[in-house]
This record gives C-alpha cells, sequence and structure tokens, in this order.
C-alpha cells in the first residue's frame, strides 16, 4: 500500500514538474513571435534649448497608413551602401540611414532565404533607423524632410566615402560624411560651417529610432530592448514598455546607447574626448527612440565644428564586438549579455570555438567540449565512487541504527552523523560533480542562446540548427508531417535519446535504499525527456554525450571497485527477493 502510495506520489510530482516547466518556459522563455504589422510614424528630434533642457513633445498624431518595405525604398534617389557585410542605402531625404541587409546572416537555414534586415524606413512596419542633426534656436536647421544633396563620392563602400551637404541659406553650411568598415561599423562626421558675421550655439545629436514590434522577446534570462554604457557598466536595466510608461529616461554621461536584440544590435557611439547624454524615449505608439546629445559648442564666424559618431548595425559576434572594444569603444564586447554565469559562459565559449576551428562543425565541437569537461572532472568522479564504496560499506551498520531509533528520528540523526563521521564518510561527497554540472550546464545554455555564432549551425542529417529544437519529433513523424506540436509534447529524436542513455546511467548505479527513491529515479529520466525537448538541439547533444560518457567512466570505474559493483548487485538481488516475498503476501491475503 504505501509503495503504491509512493508510486501515485511520484506520478503526480513528475506531472506537476512537466507542465509546470512548460508553463514557466512558455511565459520566461517564449520563443520569438513572427513579426507582426505595427503603426509607425516618421517623428523628427522634438526642438530643444541649446542649454541642454529637453522640452515636453507635442502630441503623437495618428500614424499615417504602413507602406511595404519595396515601396518605401523606391521613393527617393537614394545613395547605395556596399561594404563586405553589409548592404543598404541611405535617404537623401533627412539623411537617414534607414536601409541595411546584413549579408552574412539569413532569416532562416534555407539557402534562399532573405537576408536579415537590419535596418528598414519610418512610416513600415519595421521601421528601424538612424538620424544625425543639430539642436538650435533661432537659425534654420536639417530635419526630417530637408533633402541633402551628394556633394562628394558616388556610393559607400569600405574605401570609397560620400558626403552629404546642406546650405541653410543665412550663412551655416551642414555637412555629413559616412564611412564603414570591414563588418557593421558606420563613422558619421558631422560638420557646420559658420561663414556668416555672428557666434551661433549648436548642439550635435544622433538617434536611433526602432518599433519594439519587430523586438525579440526580453526576458530576466535573457535581455532585449535598451541597452547604453558608460565607463562603470553596461546598462540592461530598461525595457521599451518601462520606457513607454516612465517616460524619457535620462542616463548622463553616455559612452554608447541604442537597442539590442539577442542576435542583433543597433548602437551610436560617443566620440571619445566629447561629453555626451544619453536617453531613452517613446517616439509615439510602439516606436521608441534611443537619443545621444553632445554638450553646446559655439560656432564663431568663419570657423567650423565637427562631431564624429559611430553607428554599428549589425550583428553580435563576440570577436567583433571585442575588436571594437580593443579599438576603444568602452565594454562594447558586454552587449552580450552573458549574465551570472558569464566567468564560465565566455572561457567556455571560447573553448568551442576553438574545438570548432579544429573539427569544423559545432556538433562535434560540443562533443569534444563535454569529454573535455568530463576529463577535468574525472577526479571527482573517482572521489565520489569511493564514497559510494565507503556508503555501501557502513550499510549494514545504517539498517542496524534505523531499526533501533525508528521510534526515535532526533536521536537516530544523532547516530548516524556519529556514524559518518567515525568511519570518515561524506554522504554529500556524491552530490558534488552534480553540484558542479549546474553552472556548466547553464553556461552552455547561454552560449547556445546568444552566440548568434552558433545560429543555424548544422550538425548532420536532419539537425540543420544546433540553436533551435529537434525538429524531427514524433508527432509529426519525424519531420514527415508539416506540423509543430506543443512545446512539452515535442518529443524528438535527441529527447528520446536523452531518456535512454539516463535511464541507463540510473540502472547502472546502486539501486536507492527507499522504495520511493527508486520509483523516482525510474520515472525522472522519462520526465526529463519531457522537460528538454523544447531545449535547442545543441544542448540535448551536450547531456546526451555526457551521459554515454558517463556509462563509460561508470562502466571503468567499476572495473577497478569491483567489490562495489559486487555489492550492488548483491542488493539488487535482495530487493528483488523481497518484493517477490511481498508480492506472494499479498495474493495470498
Amino acid at each position: 500500500m504505501d509503495n503504491q502510495r509512493n508510486l501515485i506520489i511520484a506520478v503526480v510530482l513528475s506531472a506537476l514538474l512537466l507542465f509546470g516547466w512548460d508553463f514557466a518556459m512558455r511565459t520566461y522563455f517564449p520563443e520569438p513571435e513572427e513579426t507582426p504589422a505595427t503603426m509607425a510614424s516618421g517623428e523628427t528630434m522634438p526642438s530643444a534649448r541649446v542649454d541642454g533642457t529637453m522640452p515636453v513633445p507635442g502630441e503623437v498624431g495618428s500614424a499615417p497608413e504602413l507602406v511595404d518595405v519595396s515601396s518605401a525604398l523606391a521613393s527617393a534617389d537614394r545613395v547605395v551602401i556596399d561594404a563586405p557585410e553589409i548592404h543598404g542605402s541611405i535617404n537623401p531625404v533627412g539623411a537617414r540611414i534607414d536601409d541595411i541587409d546584413l549579408k552574412t546572416h539569413r532569416q532562416t537555414v534555407e539557402e534562399d532565404s532573405d537576408n536579415i534586415r537590419m535596418f528598414s524606413p519610418a512610416g513600415t512596419d519595421q521601421q528601424h533607423f538612424a538620424q544625425f542633426g543639430w539642436i538650435g534656436e533661432g537659425v534654420a536647421l536639417p530635419g526630417a524632410n530637408t533633402v541633402w544633396q551628394l556633394v562628394d563620392g558616388e556610393q559607400l563602400t569600405q574605401d570609397t566615402p560620400v558626403t552629404l551637404g546642406w546650405d541653410n541659406g543665412e550663412g551655416l553650411t551642414f555637412a555629413l560624411r559616412y564611412e564603414i568598415d570591414e563588418h557593421y561599423m558606420l563613422t558619421v562626421t558631422q560638420s557646420v560651417r559658420n561663414s556668416g558675421t555672428g557666434t551661433v550655439a549648436l548642439r550635435p545629436y544622433a538617434f536611433v529610432n526602432r518599433t519594439s514590434a519587430t523586438a525579440d522577446e526580453s526576458n530576466f534570462n535573457v535581455h532585449s530592448g535598451p541597452i547604453a554604457a558608460n565607463s562603470e557598466e553596461v546598462n540592461f536595466g530598461w525595457d521599451y514598455d518601462e520606457v513607454g510608461e516612465e517616460g524619457p529616461v535620462e542616463l548622463g554621461n553616455t559612452e554608447w546607447i541604442g537597442f539590442t536584440d539577442i542576435y542583433w544590435m543597433s548602437a551610436l557611439i560617443a566620440e571619445e574626448g566629447q561629453p555626451a547624454g544619453g536617453t531613452f524615449r517613446s517616439a509615439g505608439g510602439e516606436n521608441y527612440r534611443a537619443d545621444l546629445i553632445y554638450d553646446p559648442v559655439n560656432v564663431a564666424a568663419g570657423e567650423a565644428v565637427t562631431r564624429t559618431t559611430r553607428l554599428f548595425a549589425g550583428a553580435k559576434e563576440s570577436a567583433v564586438l571585442d575588436a571594437y572594444q580593443a579599438q576603444g569603444i568602452e565594454k562594447f564586447g558586454l552587449a552580450i549579455d552573458w549574465g551570472w554565469f558569464r566567468w564560465i559562459a565566455w572561457p567556455m565559449w571560447q573553448v568551442l570555438i576553438f574545438l570548432f576551428d579544429l573539427v569544423g562543425n559545432f556538433g562535434l565541437a560540443i562533443i569534444c567540449l563535454t569529454l573535455v569537461i568530463r576529463l577535468i572532472l574525472f577526479p571527482i568522479a573517482q572521489k565520489q565512487f569511493k564514497s559510494m564504496a565507503q556508503m555501501r560499506a557502513v550499510q549494514p551498520k545504517m539498517k542496524a541504527l534505523q531499526e533501533r531509533y525508528k521510534d526515535d528520528k532526533a536521536e537516530l540523526q544523532q547516530q548516524m552523523a556519529k556514524l559518518y563521521k567515525e568511519e570518515k564518510v561524506n554522504p554529500l561527497a556524491g552530490c558534488l560533480p552534480i553540484f558542479i554540472q549546474i553552472p556548466i550546464f547553464f553556461a552552455l545554455y547561454k552560449v547556445l542562446r546568444l552566440a548568434i555564432e552558433m545560429r543555424h549551425e548544422p550538425f548532420y542529417g536532419w539537425l540543420r540548427d544546433l540553436s533551435a529544437p529537434d525538429p524531427a519529433t514524433i508527432l509529426n513523424l519525424f519531420g514527415l508531417l508539416d506540423f509543430t506540436p506543443p512545446g512539452f509534447l515535442a518529443i524528438g529524436v535527441l529527447a528520446v535519446l536523452l531518456g535512454f542513455t539516463m535511464w541507463l546511467q540510473f540502472k547502472l548505479n546502486p539501486a536507492a535504499m527507499d522504495p520511493m527513491q527508486q520509483q523516482i529515479f525510474m520515472i525522472m529520466p522519462w520526465v526529463l525527456m519531457f522537460v528538454m525537448a523544447p531545449f535547442a538541439a545543441g544542448l540535448l547533444l551536450y547531456w546526451i554525450s555526457n551521459n554515454v560518457l558517463t556509462l563509460a567512466q561508470q562502466k571503468y570505474l567499476y572495473s577497478r571497485n569491483p567489490q562495489l559493483k559486487a555489492q550492488m548487485e548483491k542488493d539488487r538481488e535482495e530487493k528483488t527477493r523481497e518484493a517477490a516475498r511481498k508480492e506472494a503476501e499479498k495474493s495470498e491475503g
């Protein structure tokens, strides 16, 4: 009766774990949705005072009807951008950078898939662009509708910069010079020349405007949304809703500012040595803006003033970000939100990249990484087996204590602690490998979740993306049916292998003394099969490899400790006989 009750409790707890886990994953780790259409507005920088105070923007009117990106891009005589990793154009109306495709990243694993679109014009459902200008009073300044003229260059490439110019007809000539490197960094030099008779006070500025409708979901584990940095830290503390609810967020002195998704980022980097303030603000509806505003400058008659701002618009590739950081951009490598596990996730990622360079496949690199981890932890595993042998040796004494003090739990605990001390046995020693594996597991999860280098990386066969769940599940006949089952029912080949290898691992371990523990160990592999099914295929590949190596390690260590294996077999035989005896007594009764 007790065993039946314990089995029911174990099943109920497993079901709660299964469905509770699925609910938690859907709540806190939602899959990115298809980009929805959203209302967008083509607002401009609100007028501001030269002393630095920003007035309250006026009411945002109703947004115009959305246009598709192709129509928006065909509406202006654009300046082409053609760099090694970027293709796009600059809109001469407003001198906006509002058209960027990433040449080296596709939307899906299919070879004919479109490139990732990073920037899109205002008024489209993917609105995302950057604009550069000046703030001032009592003087005509270029704005969102200003038509700039191409004064130097024909198209923007890594070797050929372009310059746009505009004359306000009142003695001020404005220019924007654009340069681009081999990756995702544009350098924009704003200049203004005063050919008039009086001094003019101006503030250079730049902003990135984007819709949150195309943003990745943000959660407590991975940040997506506003991001900024000063000399002390990277600020991940704001999301879109908070900015919309709490109004303009003034950040003070800012090194760089922008918006981040899981894999992509648009950010403005201030000129070194020139103080600039950062602000996040709502631009109406689902649109948000990250402003970088420099301190006021006085442009005397006959003089010119320049400010150079860099714009990053691309993929958060760790090597590229680290290279920019080495060039002087404070904490740019920390734009990847490694979180609490950075101390292990980043080194693990470096080892994984090194192994990938050796074997040429990230799946094989994960298997090699698992082998490296197991080799490092092997001395601990030896201690674990020694502890298991000691525990088996004191089992008769433990049973005697349990029988003697079965009605006095407090005294039983004291006597068992005394026994452990006398026999020099640590009952928790066997748990150490598990505790060590926890941060390793979560660090690898972060790597698979955040490292864009893992995105769309194949293994073999049907596994075409190690950063995505196994697409071949039982319910869709392993990919034959065009059907995606719910996460907790998406049991794929890898999930089945995970459950099976874990079941073998439990079978090889000594049987638990408590029947309740035995039943839980019988059920747990299959519960974990359901729990882990929605995770990235690379993570399951790691766990399966770890289980296989653990099985091999256990076989080896049992061969070195035959007395432990013999005792384990003896205990199992005794438990089998005891179970048969109880079943016979039950049948006779």
